[in-house]
């Protein structure tokens, strides 16, 4: 599929056009302050877009449920004391008792008014008892001895936030335009900073960057390259030396369920932790590109590792890792259960991330450090986003064929319908798109295809041809 007008899905079609309210995906973000800031709109089931929050703080709202007000009781979440007559209770007398049980009862009455007579009064009334157990008090005991606070139990979370949080860093952005913050991981010790490209891009043109080190110290940044079809851009952070290195893992052997940990500055709380797991593997993710500089042409398809690890705004570029503290991917988008214009522009997570795998991020943050730019494989084919009504066959309907581009070498013909590309199963044009971005350009892939009735089935090798992604720089 060629990413330049024939490679995207076919605009206007789909999910994206739809902008359903509901099932929502958005950029966990650059989060725009401004009130001229870009802002997400709705769209369909698996799309996504880039937000943030703005100046009276995150465009995100949690409702509130105070217990109601009680003019008879005003400790609210607790009952109304008996007898209150208010509520038209009635204080019962207290019953008849032998005269020694009421001078205790006056003799307590007493403490509560008097210090002086309460007390000597109380400690006739306290006299020890063999007969009672002694009494214990948790603020009498001493407090335990802490060897070293700093050492925590290899493996564990607390292991990995301390290894990775020197590595991970605030970034904000602002224009005259916009503000915003998002996240970014260190790559070398000189400044190198890996983000996403909504967030180096979220303030437009001639936007200010400042980096925010995890001992609280600041640089200016530059932009060194960004790549709108895979949401991510390298920044340079201006004199500064000694940094901390993430330490790359792979995304090639990661399986669902494994625990993984979020770290990022969500909202603008720099170095916080988050912990889950691996949701699911190949999510095919859509942002719009808005918010940032991507060209109109180009769709950001992500091929997205899922997880419940708490993301919100904020969060965008920081850093999802495995259980050695080493980097899987980049955190990049959240869903969200409606619209982003209510509650006051958007909503926080869900338990659905989304993240780009460290293996492609890796390959583009390489590009961009060297060129500025970055490529990305393409088969030469346009696809519908949506499967046609009259379609039997579920999966990616081929509507155009590049002339003497990578399918039509391979004899795939248009109107077919793609099935499978390798062992993937593909279901959706997105999720065609999603696979193939996923290779590098040169790659060989068997691209299964049927008729649309799902008969006739075909598997060839097709050799994928590479492309600069429109838009970057």
């Amino acid at each position: 599929m060629t990413e330049d007008s024939k490679d995207r899905p076919e605009p206007g079609s789909g999910a994206g056009s739809d902008r359903q309210p509901t099932g929502q995906i958005h950029d966990a973000p650059s989060d725009p302050r401004s009130a001229g800031a870009p802002r997400g709109g709705s769209f369909g089931p698996g799309e996504a877009h880039t937000y943030g929050y703005g100046p009276q703080g995150p465009r995100h709202s949690t409702a509130q449920y105070p217990p109601q007000h009680n003019p008879t009781n005003p400790f609210p979440g607790y009952a109304a004391p008996y007898g209150n007559p208010h509520d038209g209770g009635h204080v019962a007398a207290p019953p008849r008792r032998p005269v020694r049980t009421g001078l205790v009862v006056g003799a307590v009455a007493l403490a509560l008014v008097s210090g002086g007579v309460g007390g000597a009064v109380g400690a006739l009334v306290t006299r020890p008892d063999s007969s009672r157990p002694p009494v214990t008090n948790a603020l009498e005991a001493p407090k335990p001895n802490i060897s070293n606070a700093s050492t925590a139990p290899a493996g564990s979370t607390q292991a990995v936030a301390q290894k990775v949080l020197p590595s991970v860093v605030m970034i904000k952005v602002a224009s005259s335009r916009a503000e915003g913050e998002g996240s970014g991981v260190i790559l070398s010790s000189d400044g190198l900073i890996l983000t996403n490209n909504h967030v180096a891009s979220g303030g437009g043109q001639n936007a200010k960057m400042e980096v925010v080190f995890a001992d609280g110290s600041t640089a200016p940044a530059t932009l060194v390259g960004a790549d709108p079809v895979s949401d991510l851009a390298v920044i340079k952070a201006s004199g500064r030396s000694g940094l901390a290195p993430i330490e790359l893992g792979t995304s090639a052997d990661l399986q669902v369920g494994q625990s993984v940990v979020a770290i990022g500055s969500p909202l603008g709380l720099a170095g916080t932790v988050t912990t889950g797991i691996v949701s699911a593997l190949n999510r095919p993710v859509v942002t719009s590109g808005e918010g940032s500089d991507a060209s109109p042409a180009v769709s950001p398809v992500i091929d997205a590792i899922q997880t419940d690890a708490a993301i919100n705004p904020g969060n965008s570029g920081g850093a999802l890792v495995d259980g050695n503290g080493k980097l899987i991917g980049i955190n990049t988008a959240i869903a969200t259960l409606g619209p982003a214009d209510v509650v006051g522009g958007q909503t926080g997570s869900i338990g659905l991330g989304f993240a780009i795998p460290v293996d492609q991020a890796r390959r583009v943050a390489d590009e961009l450090s060297k060129t500025g730019r970055a490529t990305y494989a393409q088969i030469g084919i346009t696809v519908s986003r949506q499967q046609d009504p009259a379609q039997q066959a579920s999966g990616a309907k081929v509507r155009d064929v590049t002339p003497d581009g990578p399918a039509a070498r391979a004899g795939i013909p248009p109107g077919v319908v793609v099935t499978r590309i390798d062992d993937r199963p593909i279901d959706s044009g997105n999720a065609l798109v999603a696979a193939v971005r996923s290779h590098q350009p040169g790659d060989k892939v068997k691209v299964t295809y049927t008729d649309e009735r799902g008969g006739n089935s075909r598997t060839v090798e097709v050799t994928l041809s590479g492309a600069p992604a429109e838009g970057g720089r």
